[in-house]
């Protein structure tokens, strides 16, 4: 018996439309599997204040609000007869670190600009730090005369890199100063702070949140995928 070909036959158009409703739900369903199976995306935990800091007074720097002080930020002030001595300094405890390099007598933490990362791969110190100082006679060894030292005299909103665990594990954050000098002594005044809560996840000096995570694109997806289908159904 002879065979009579058969041509393919076009698909209907509400049949097509259905085929491409059921491609891009499993797509966007297959965009909200991966994001589950993806670690979050990096979030940064920021905190604006405005605390001024006053001469041989301290301020606890709790990072991430836990109530345990991570730095201590102070201002200190000597004054005797045979001259003076006042410096703007980091307390750092043991495994802590903040960024930056040894001078003459003592290290000096980094006055960083807005836009630079911090991360292991940064000079740090876990000992204390000094940011900025006026010695003026003969003390800590100024031989009679007067000179500033450090990274911060005079910086406007620059920021202090710090490197601080959490339950044992490495996070990276910042803190904003602005220490000018008056002719009567510094003024210090801290304007916020900010931490990476991904360990070991480096964190950009003044950024204060992270980006797009992937359960966010998912639910993009998603909502991309309805509003053609309603077009579709148009």
């Amino acid at each position: 018996m002879k065979r009579t070909s058969r041509t393919p036959s076009d698909l209907s158009e509400s049949l097509h439309q259905r085929l491409n409703s059921y491609t891009l739900a499993a797509s966007a369903a297959g965009v909200g599997i991966l994001a589950l199976a993806q670690p979050a995306e990096a979030k940064i935990v920021y905190t604006k204040t405005y605390e001024v800091i006053g001469v041989n007074t301290t301020y606890n720097l709790d990072l991430n609000n836990d109530g345990i002080a991570d730095f201590t930020l102070g201002y200190y002030h000597l004054s005797k007869a045979s001259g003076t001595f006042r410096s703007v300094y980091a307390l750092v405890p043991t495994g802590n670190a903040v960024e930056g390099a040894p001078g003459a007598h003592r290290f000096l933490a980094a006055a960083l600009k807005r836009g630079t990362r911090i991360s292991n791969r940064q000079r740090v110190t876990e000992t204390n730090a000094l940011m900025a100082y006026e010695c003026d006679g003969k003390i800590r060894s100024c031989i009679g005369t007067t000179y500033f030292k450090g990274n911060w005299i005079d910086a406007t909103n620059r920021y202090l890199g710090l490197k601080f665990t959490i339950k044992g594990k490495t996070h990276y954050g910042w803190a904003r100063l602005t220490i000018p000098w008056l002719n009567v002594g510094f003024s210090v005044t801290l304007t916020g702070y900010a931490y990476e809560t991904i360990p070991n996840k480096s964190i950009i000096a003044g950024k204060t949140h992270g980006g797009a995570s992937l359960g966010a694109l998912a639910a993009g997806s998603t909502a991309l995928s309805s509003r053609q289908h309603k077009i579709r159904s148009k």
